[in-house]
């Protein structure tokens, strides 16, 4: 096992370099841009370039690299070329917003997907069919439109939760919890409808197997079967479809925080991307790359634990 998880480490740790050096070279063609939009439209060519010089950026873009590498190694991601704030624990903060509320909506989607994909493939006939037109639903219902019903719904005829803002938990738990429900169940109904017929479909494929009607035969009860059998054999592809479902929630973060003016990490990384703002954009990459390596290195861990066979791969 730890030259299993050395082996995950070393491959997310070139990703996290790869991606991180490929988005400050993409962001170095525009240095003299942002410089300008900093200045305003009256800064003459002169201003500009002194600006550039100020800040480093007409150094190679490889030595400014090393420089920005070296720095966040330590720590430290630089200050916001616009609100002079650092960038790491601006981040940090804002992605707590994100994490608060698509945490809740995974633990959810898994506990629904499990209980809804396992339910209809051990039933079957009326079940089934009524747990695919579950699943139906929240594909073909855009998330968008999805969240718009239920802020018209629940804030504005019913008034029990609102419609945008944020509350953090440590300030007041129970307002926290009303002001990520309506996003949480947008989440939630999306993330089932992909997930349950994931956990269907590999529950149905192990219900045939050989080792279940041995099994039967022997008289095991069908609950015995699916819940310590099926289920865990089950389990492994589930974890990964889990992980693939919080980086989709990751990375749908923008149009629900949008929606609901939360302040998260995805319109954080909107508005910096919108501005320029290099330092921010580098430490949301750096910091993304981070958390999804992390998610992919828990699942193969996971799935290693379950499926010893899967280390070797």
């Amino acid at each position: 096992m730890p030259v299993y998880i050395i082996r995950r480490l070393g491959a997310g740790l070139v990703l996290a370099l790869l991606v991180t050096f490929i988005t400050f070279l993409l962001l170095s063609t525009s240095f003299e841009d942002v410089a300008r939009t900093i200045l305003g439209p009256s800064a003459t060519p002169e201003v500009t370039e002194a600006l550039i010089a100020e800040r480093g950026w007409d150094r190679p873009v490889f030595v400014q690299y090393v420089d920005w590498l070296v720095n966040a190694a330590q720590g430290n991601f630089g200050v916001s070329v616009y609100t002079s704030l650092p960038v790491g624990p601006t981040v940090l903060q804002r992605l707590a917003v994100t994490l608060s509320v698509i945490i809740p909506a995974l633990i959810l989607t898994v506990i629904l997907s499990t209980i809804l994909g396992v339910w209809s493939a051990s039933r079957g006939g009326a079940v089934d069919r009524l747990a695919q037109g579950i699943s139906l639903v929240g594909y073909i219902v855009p998330g968008l439109l999805l969240a718009i019903g239920l802020v018209v719904i629940f804030a504005v005829q019913l008034k029990w939760l609102p419609a945008t803002g944020y509350t953090p938990p440590g300030e007041d738990p129970a307002a926290w919890a009303r002001s990520i429900t309506i996003p949480v169940i947008v989440l939630v109904i999306g993330g089932v409808a992909n997930m349950a017929a994931q956990v269907r479909g590999r529950m149905i494929d192990e219900l045939r197997r050989d080792y279940v009607r041995t099994l039967r035969t022997r008289g095991t009860s069908t609950t015995s079967i699916v819940l310590r059998h099926a289920l865990r054999n089950a389990a492994s592809p589930a974890l990964t479809v889990m992980s693939l479902e919080f980086i989709g929630m990751f990375g749908g973060a923008l149009i629900i925080e949008n929606v609901f003016a939360l302040p998260g990490y995805g319109s954080f990384a909107f508005n910096a991307s919108l501005q320029g703002d290099i330092p921010v954009i580098m430490g949301i990459t750096a910091f993304g790359v981070l958390l999804v390596t992390g998610v992919n290195l828990l699942t193969d861990l996971a799935n290693g634990w379950l499926n010893p066979k899967a280390r070797v791969h």
